[in-house]
């Protein structure tokens, strides 16, 4: 693992071998922690475009979090870029995403926070797994739990995965599912 810094963050990359970066270096190519600040970087201005024309405040801050580029927006009154049960949030996140494949030719996996929204989902959604993992133990039984958006199936299924169980997704959308699985 190695720690680069950049000029608000440190971050920690996993290389799948010590040459991974100079590999990149040598080809000429930016590293995987500087493709994804780049993402974060058109993000921005993309997003920083968008709030003017609609005329809000809001401070961008850009982040990269383990294999993503991230971006949080934060300021009063932007209730409006999360929408009913973050509807517009996840428009947002992928005409954002778009503007990101636009500039780069590349699909991104760029996560877009407003006002906190996904932080405070996904305390919600971890509690919810943990009380579901512990009903799964105790019966023994699969558990299917209400349809979720993909991010929210994620958060879940990454839960269950750390402590120790396994779930799968099942339906269509907008039906899709989390299924715990016991051991």
């Amino acid at each position: 693992m190695t720690e680069q810094t950049t000029d608000t963050d440190t971050v920690e990359v996993e290389n799948d071998s010590p040459a991974a970066g100079d590999a990149d270096a040598k080809a000429g190519r930016p590293s995987k922690v500087q493709r994804l600040e780049a993402e974060g970087d058109i993000a921005a201005d993309y997003l920083e475009e968008l709030l003017d024309i609609a005329d809000l405040d809001g401070d961008l801050d850009m982040d990269v979090e383990g294999d993503r580029a991230s971006v949080q927006i934060d300021g009063a009154d932007l209730q409006q870029l999360v929408g009913r049960n973050g509807e517009v949030l996840e428009a947002l996140q992928e005409l954002t995403r778009l503007a990101v494949y636009r500039e780069t030719g590349e699909r991104s996996r760029l996560m877009l926070d407003v006002g906190g929204h996904r932080a405070e989902q996904r305390t919600r959604l971890v509690a919810l797994a943990e009380k579901s993992i512990a009903e799964v133990k105790e019966k023994g039984e699969p558990l299917s739990l209400e349809p979720m958006s993909a991010f929210e199936r994620k958060v879940v299924h990454d839960a269950v995965a750390a402590a120790g169980l396994s779930s799968e997704s099942e339906g269509a959308e907008p039906k899709r599912h989390v299924v715990i699985l016991p051991a």
